[in-house]
């Protein structure tokens, strides 16, 4: 799987899963473009770190919920690198409570930044791609995009709408040699399981048949293989990196 001299970018690539997808498509020999939005610490740092190990990286600050700022995002890559082989569309946030707590503003801005922010990045990635005529978006989904979770109705609607995105345009783009696919992450530990309740993740452990929760290296050796020519003939796909959570 090597991807020596692929630019790819990683939105919300400072952080979490997105730390880990970064660091791992950069020790496969890709040209990584980080995205962040506040964390400029913690990108300057993983450049730093990455650059210590002899590896290609660059950091972006750009707010991909907003239309002009990932177009941005993609201009200043294609300014430094030429070209965009991979987009990994990992960038989301949480607001969750209860549908009758939840405010309009709770529900506007998890859609901005998850669902429109990865619509954002596809729109303009696919410009570059298809003059390209290759190229491979990943789209970060989750399981709760497609079983449901409460307090999430804001979360589950981006990561459910993502999954629509995601197989609408592998048809769009396959002419031009383009694969397009979601991962769909089950309970990971990262910051934001962090804060459950022993009690919850028990919950959630006695369905996991692997019964334990997952790593971000497992969503990230995921996203290196789909990101690889290994994977040249899918598209269109939904790949659950749950522990068999859902067996659909």
């Amino acid at each position: 799987m090597d991807l020596t001299g692929k630019v790819a970018i990683i939105t919300g690539g400072a952080n979490g899963i997105g730390r880990e997808i970064s660091k791992t498509l950069a020790s496969y020999g890709a040209i990584v473009v980080v995205n962040y939005h506040s964390s400029s610490d913690k990108a300057n740092q993983l450049i730093e770190e990455l650059k210590n190990h002899g590896l290609t990286a660059y950091a972006i600050k750009a707010d991909i919920g907003n239309y002009g700022d990932a177009e941005r995002l993609v201009k200043e890559t294609i300014e430094k690198f030429g070209k965009v082989d991979i987009l990994v569309n990992n960038a989301g946030i949480t607001a969750d409570t209860l549908i009758l707590r939840m405010k309009e503003t709770d529900f506007d801005q998890v859609i901005e930044v998850n669902l429109k922010g990865t619509w954002n990045c596809c729109k303009h990635v696919a410009k570059i791609m298809t003059k390209q005529r290759s190229g491979k978006i990943i789209n970060i989904s989750s399981v709760v995009g497609i079983m449901g979770n409460v307090g999430q109705t804001n979360y589950s609607a981006a990561k459910a709408g993502i999954i629509g995105l995601t197989k609408s345009l592998a048809r769009e783009l396959a002419k031009r040699n383009i694969c397009v696919n979601a991962i769909a992450p089950g309970f990971i530990e990262t910051k934001m399981t962090a804060v459950l309740s022993e009690d919850i993740k028990q919950m959630y452990l006695a369905s996991i048949p692997l019964e334990r929760l997952g790593k971000p290296s497992d969503v990230s050796n995921l996203v290196v293989f789909l990101s690889s020519s290994l994977s040249d003939y899918i598209t269109g796909q939904v790949i659950n990196c749950d522990g068999g959570l859902l067996m659909c």
